[in-house]
């Protein structure tokens, strides 16, 4: 029998001293780790007390990071929805995109919360609304970019995707907790995943994980794991 319990999940807990801002992954994925269906249209995974703990973790972020594919293929406002979280925040709301191919009407650009586009030197026209930084030639550096939110005073990033910018973070070894729910549904067919990208070439290559909890939810769980370091 499935426990409808609300469960209480905890917030991340960042270290005392840090000399960039503290990265968090979170993403929603069905049991075969697919993130929508194989022609890349977007299907709902999360359940309602996961979206509540979404919410929540976005009022904890200083930033929330997406790439320009999920603004052109989900339209997301990104801002915390007063249905979960009393009194929200606004968080900085941060486009990945190197051509600045933004459009003017995405919901991003809304006034709701501060949005700053970050894009290559080699850039397009921007749409008003939005703060530009420029970092790296062809395509954005993020090390560029966390430095930037850093200068701004954002302490606490979470990454919400897509897959490809999701790997881009991993393979620069920027990230410092994963989280994922996974969802009580099978997608199958060759659609994207969690994490894109090359991946490992080898299984030396792979990024290893400690798990620190595991929460029960209505329709999946949610794994929560942090990211071994090297050395």
């Amino acid at each position: 029998m499935q426990n409808n319990t609300p469960i209480s999940i905890p917030l991340p807990s960042i270290p005392r001293v840090l000399t960039r801002p503290f990265v968090v992954v979170n993403c929603a994925a069905s049991a075969d780790g697919k993130l929508a269906l194989p022609d890349g249209r977007q299907t709902r995974i999360s359940s309602e007390d996961d979206m509540a703990f979404v919410h929540r973790l976005r009022n904890w972020a200083d930033a929330v990071i997406v790439g320009i594919g999920t603004v052109l293929k989900d339209d997301p406002k990104l801002t915390v929805k007063e249905k979960y979280v009393p009194h929200p925040s606004a968080p900085l709301r941060v486009v990945v995109d190197s051509k600045c191919r933004t459009p003017a009407w995405a919901e991003i650009l809304r006034g709701e919360a501060p949005t700053l586009i970050a894009v290559s030197r080699k850039h397009g026209q921007c749409p008003e609304g939005a703060d530009i930084v420029e970092c790296g030639d062809g395509r954005v550096d993020l090390r560029c970019l966390l430095e930037h939110l850093w200068e701004r005073g954002v302490k606490k990033v979470l990454v919400e995707g897509g897959g490809t910018l999701i790997s881009s973070f991993i393979d620069e070894g920027l990230v410092d907790e994963f989280m994922i729910f996974i969802g009580d549904l099978l997608i199958g067919g060759k659609g994207p995943t969690s994490v894109m990208g090359k991946g490992a070439s080898d299984f030396d290559g792979v990024v290893r994980l400690e798990r620190y909890a595991v929460f029960p939810m209505t329709r999946g769980v949610r794994l929560h794991y942090r990211v071994k370091k090297e050395g």
